[in-house]
């Protein structure tokens, strides 16, 4: 895969292109995303998660309470089931236009973070191409690419690290698999826990596909 390959397949500017070129091409050769078809799901999917390889750390960023209530169900839905009510908007409005108190309470006591107070969802929120999320993530990549992501978290916005990141997960969800049988439905469950975005990924899978996969 050229450069000009690269740019076209994720539909880059030529700084962009310059920019992720070495990192996401020395991630390929290290996690094992080695034919043309891996190749465009991986960038396909890392384009959708960093928007266009232009986000290296989650927004959090919210006005709306509702929305809020709706994506964030394990810290809003305070009776458990499954709806987004009044109550449950209203006490979402506090953790609105408040991206650290909102990441705290989103990702409480899951992904091996502590409680609201231990601050943990803040500390261990997404970051890098692929967003990894929650403090055993933080634990197991670090492990497997040699850094202390625990104490410095931020060490994932590093553009090399954040493309290493991505290539850690991809590897460790086994989604080469999933690229050799092109079930990209059943990758993006794997990636997102849903089909979330599953059309732009596509889109962004067509134009990669039609780059690299002669």
């Amino acid at each position: 895969m050229t450069l000009e390959d690269f740019r076209k397949a994720a539909s880059l500017t030529s700084a962009l292109a310059q920019r992720w070129f070495p990192h996401v091409v020395a991630a390929m050769t290290e996690f094992g995303i080695s034919t043309p078809r891996r190749q465009a799901a991986f960038i396909a999917q890392i384009g959708h998660e960093s928007t266009g390889f232009t986000k290296l750390s989650e927004n959090l960023y919210y006005n709306d309470p509702a929305r809020v209530a709706a994506l964030f169900k394990t810290g809003f839905d305070l009776n458990k089931n499954g709806v987004v009510d009044a109550a449950e908007i209203e006490f979402a409005k506090a953790y609105t236009r408040n991206p650290e108190k909102l990441a705290n309470r989103a990702y409480a006591g899951r992904m091996g973070n502590g409680p609201e107070s231990s601050g943990d969802g803040w500390k261990y929120r997404g970051r890098g191409l692929k967003q990894v999320t929650g403090k055993s993530n933080y634990l197991a990549c670090g492990v497997a690419l040699g850094l202390d992501l625990l104490t410095e978290p931020d060490l994932l916005l590093d553009d090399a690290q954040a493309a290493r990141s991505a290539g850690w997960f991809w590897q460790a969800n086994n989604l080469n698999s999933y690229a050799d049988i092109r079930d990209f439905v059943g990758m993006t469950r794997r990636i997102n826990g849903s089909t979330t975005g599953l059309a732009e990924r596509t889109a962004r899978l067509k134009v990669a596909e039609a780059v690299l996969c002669h």
